[in-house]
């Protein structure tokens, strides 16, 4: 860190902040270019006329609950300039206050050099998610703010962020489980949540209409994780295996994102039990993080940002506790040079889909292993003091 620290001590946040200023830039030149904004923009359009929202039969186009749809209306009337900005705007500034939250937590000296390297070693592989104005910047944003006010017990913060979660994305859901069972007594609060943001539609439009884009939105749902077939290919754990001609039946699938999902719960529970409250909060995100991406039957190439800025911050720590230099140096270059597979459109097309389940599943799990041993070597301490 000695060689690192006068570079990166501001460096990382103004690439940060200044390749958010590029894209914004970029947002206003040519809105609808690189673009998923403008789906989000049709949905509104269509609740605002009542016309249908989703094609269930092909799972396709607007994928988002009829909240999505209903809150985004403000951003749609003020057209496709100054309201997809304001969108950029929303999801960055909530993943970089998220960023800044957890790293105030974690404590210590050089936080500022903590956070800015971390975003420099995220950037990349969030950049592009950054451009096309996903709803994955705001749902990691919201629901790594989700995992600290759940942990810190501040109900009416817990209840904020779950709302906007499960808005951003359907996805949210696995988040708030987890966080019910971290503080079983915030359950109330987090069922809260799921029915604020499945009533919120209700006050924009008729009763009728609503109900009716409700039924086709959870069988858009449950076709997609039963029958994930049609045009779209996912980017989650069995990429690699379609792409080396070698798939991997969905009922095996299944069984393993199940146990997946079983495996990441124990785990969160452990850190929390085991670690210190501000590293214990990086830890259980970023293990939360990495299943909604890796196992997530609906994932893009582009939903790992939402795990690249809890592993960058995660390499960031990992590099200010010193020791393991060789492993600190690996996931550090793996995870920059992930973000960089797309810069060439003949590395695109040789990378996509395939290789950021291997190499985000690689950092991550090394970085759960990391926390796990953190997490054993104060063991034998809180057990002295406690048969003391």
């Amino acid at each position: 860190m000695v060689i690192t620290k006068p570079v990166f001590d501001r460096l990382g946040l103004w690439l940060w902040v200044g390749a958010f200023v590029i894209v914004l830039a970029m947002a206003w030149w040519a809105p609808s270019a690189h673009s998923v904004v403008t789906i989000y923009r049709h949905g509104s359009e269509a609740f605002v006329a009542g016309r249908p929202l989703y094609q269930v039969h092909v799972a396709m186009g607007y994928l988002y609950a009829p909240a999505f749809a209903a809150l985004y209306i403000p951003l749609m009337k003020l057209g496709p300039h100054v309201g997809d900005l304001l969108w950029h705007m929303l999801g960055f500034g909530v993943l970089t206050f998220a960023a800044m939250r957890q790293v105030r937590r974690l404590g210590g000296k050089e936080q500022t050099w903590l956070l800015s390297f971390g975003l420099f070693l995220a950037l990349p592989v969030a950049l592009a998610a950054l451009r096309n104005g996903q709803a994955t910047i705001l749902l990691a944003g919201a629901c790594w703010l989700l995992t600290l006010s759940t942990l810190e017990g501040r109900r009416a913060e817990t209840f904020f962020w779950a709302t906007l979660a499960i808005i951003a994305k359907p996805t949210a859901i696995i988040m708030l489980l987890l966080a019910g069972a971290l503080r079983p007594r915030l359950i109330p609060v987090l069922v809260l949540a799921v029915l604020v943001a499945l009533a919120i539609p209700y006050g924009f439009a008729p009763t009728d209409y609503v109900n009716a884009q409700y039924h086709d939105f959870f069988r858009l749902l449950t076709s997609m994780t039963v029958d994930p077939t049609g045009p779209f290919v996912p980017a989650d754990f069995t990429a690699p295996f379609t792409k080396f001609g070698i798939p991997v039946p969905e009922s095996v699938a299944t069984i393993v994102r199940v146990i997946a999902g079983l495996l990441t719960l124990w785990l969160v529970l452990q850190f929390e039990r085991r670690l210190e409250p501000g590293i214990g909060g990086l830890a259980i995100f970023l293990t939360a993080a990495f299943y909604m991406c890796v196992f997530n039957p609906r994932v893009e190439q582009n939903t790992y940002a939402m795990v690249a800025v809890p592993a960058g911050l995660s390499i960031a720590l990992l590099w200010r506790e010193k020791g393991a230099g060789a492993m600190r140096w690996f996931l550090a270059a793996l995870l920059f040079i992930t973000g960089l597979t797309s810069v060439d459109l003949r590395l695109h097309d040789f990378f996509h889909l395939w290789f950021r389940p291997i190499s985000l599943s690689i950092i991550a799990c090394v970085l759960i292993a990391w926390f796990w041993a953190q997490g054993r070597q104060k063991m034998p301490a809180a057990g002295a003091v406690a048969h003391g």
